[in-house]
């Protein structure tokens, strides 16, 4: 199955780590993201990103995410977590991927597993697109 649900960042606590000074800066963000469509629910992760400078652009940035997710998936109710990432360049659409941790879902979402990619379009809305199944 493929659903397409819309989600909003509802918190953002960054914090920077690594050495300051020149080079890139390194943060780690715990973030919690509400989801709205064919996943209902909530989403809690741990963030740890890499701008090229802190007062460039976030074209040069990439990041990586473990995510529990809670809520509706499909009409049935449980938890899963996803990994995924993300990277942006000048000049190119931004990329991400990841995947539905194996052994991961409980409830009835016990057996999930699939992939999934996040898109923001020009007004910045967000949206996650998860190619499941569920055994």
């Amino acid at each position: 199955m493929k659903i397409v649900s819309g989600f909003e960042v509802t918190g953002w606590d960054a914090m920077p780590y690594g050495e300051e000074g020149e080079g890139p800066l390194l943060s780690e963000a715990h973030v919690v993201k509400r989801y709205r469509g064919d996943l209902d629910g909530e989403g809690r992760a741990r963030l740890l990103m890499c701008r090229a400078s802190a007062e460039g652009p976030l074209e040069n940035a990439g990041y990586i995410v473990s995510e529990q997710v809670s809520g509706t998936l499909g009409g049935r109710e449980g938890t899963f977590v996803l990994h995924h990432w993300g990277i942006a360049e000048p000049g190119v659409p931004p990329r991400t991927a990841g995947h539905v941790v194996p052994g991961s879902g409980t409830g009835e979402l016990a057996g999930l597993s699939g992939t999934m990619e996040i898109h923001v379009d020009a007004d910045g809305r967000h949206t996650l697109a998860l190619d499941y199944e569920i055994e």
